[in-house]
């Protein structure tokens, strides 16, 4: 076991720190006292990062710390603790390591017994859940889906019988297909889609997948999906579906067939082709 007391003893320690995920005016007072108490700033990106340091009058050295060099970064981060040093991380926005770089560092800091002290702060995924109106005392927080398709088909194939909200971050480019996608594993589920917030052109889009998909192609800015959990007792009878799927299969293909009873019944598009694949 590895006990941390993070304020009994004055230690090299290295901070998450969390950054506004728009708004500049969000930052916290403990995150911008750490970020000037810190000897060093390990960042995601460090051109964003200077542009926060500015606005805020902070002057700090920094280094980069990304997925792409924590061969390089962690080494950094050991040799300033070890000249008794502490380190703020910090990511582009939001908390580091949630769909962030950090989870190595974090792993090796600890291993070492290196103090990690996390700080309050900005969150997307929460802010969409909280303002989503759909149940917030369950929830996952999944992050980003793989962004080929047959991968995303088998993630969300995983996770489709889930009973409690899930929250995914997407970005603008992909949330068409990922929207498709979840429609046909998880059926027309009721969701929410946030984005930009809170920047100036936040927009909460309330709806069912299918509702939303008609629109998502126009929008812009991250996203975060909060999607509805899967239901105990299913909303519609399997049979009569099936009935409903083979009796427009004789004018439509059969996945063409399968896609418009999903949009009608919520049922997942795939058990309905396979099903129709048994009985026909």
């Amino acid at each position: 076991m590895i006990r941390q007391k993070s304020f009994a003893f004055q230690r090299p320690t290295v901070y998450l720190v969390p950054t506004p995920i728009g708004n500049l005016t969000e930052m916290a007072p403990r995150a911008l006292d750490i970020l000037n108490q810190v000897d060093v700033i390990a960042a995601e990106d460090t051109r964003n990062t200077r542009k926060l340091l500015m606005h805020y009058s902070i002057h700090k050295s920094l280094f980069a710390c990304h997925e792409h060099n924590q061969q390089v970064a962690i080494p950094q981060v050991l040799d300033a603790i070890a000249s008794n040093q502490s380190v703020a991380l910090v990511s582009d926005a939001g908390y580091p390591l949630l769909s962030d770089p950090g989870q190595h560092l974090v792993e090796t800091l600890i291993q070492k017994e290196i103090p990690v002290v996390s700080i309050s702060g900005p969150n997307a995924a929460l802010d969409a859940l909280v303002a989503s109106g759909l149940p917030c005392y369950h929830y996952m927080f999944y992050g980003f889906l793989d962004n080929k398709h047959n991968k995303r088909i088998q993630e969300l194939e995983t996770i489709k019988t889930f009973p409690y909200t899930m929250l995914f971050y997407e970005a603008p480019h992909r949330i068409q297909a990922t929207l498709t996608d979840m429609l046909a594993v998880f059926g027309n589920r009721k969701m929410v889609l946030a984005r930009e917030l809170t920047k100036l052109h936040e927009e909460y889009l309330r709806g069912t997948i299918s509702e939303i998909l008609e629109v998502c192609e126009e929008l812009k800015g991250e996203m975060v999906i909060v999607m509805a959990g899967n239901q105990k007792e299913e909303s519609f009878d399997l049979d009569q579906a099936i009935e409903r799927v083979i009796e427009l299969s004789k004018t439509l293909k059969l996945k063409e067939a399968c896609k418009e009873v999903a949009k009608e019944t919520g049922a997942s598009k795939n058990l309905l082709y396979q099903e129709a694949l048994k009985r026909k």
